[in-house]
């Protein structure tokens, strides 16, 4: 073993690209959907059951604890849409560079952040 490597295992002080963070933030983001889907599809199950299974949503869902959770998954989704449009985009070639995978994930988090707020504002 080279004892000349150097060892970093503080991970506050590792200073990661913005393209890490947008590859990170996309894969906690399916994550957070794959889970969220099992919620969604209760949910919905549950309101096509009765009429009484739809009130109950219903009244559940004007729970601000819901909203924050409903506005969650929306981020999630949002962010991973945009994110994967993203990659699409750079199969086809365009953005592979250093440079343009960096203004790519400043594309990302710039429109994420605007459709991320405008689903808080439609949830709320």
């Amino acid at each position: 073993m080279n004892s000349q490597r150097p060892v970093n295992l503080d991970l506050r002080t590792i200073k990661l690209p913005v393209t890490a963070y947008t590859s990170i933030l996309h894969r906690i983001s399916g994550v957070i959907l794959f889970v969220g889907i099992a919620i969604a599809l209760y949910a919905l199950g549950k309101s096509l059951g009765s009429e009484d299974g739809f009130g109950e949503v219903k009244a559940f869902m004007t729970s601000p604890l819901v909203k924050l959770v409903t506005w969650g998954l929306l981020s999630a989704l949002l962010y991973h849409l945009v994110a994967g449009v993203r990659h699409l985009v750079m199969d086809t070639g365009l953005g592979e560079t250093l440079e343009g995978g960096k203004l790519g994930s400043k594309i990302v988090i710039v429109v994420s952040v605007v459709l991320i707020v405008l689903a808080g504002v439609w949830v709320w």
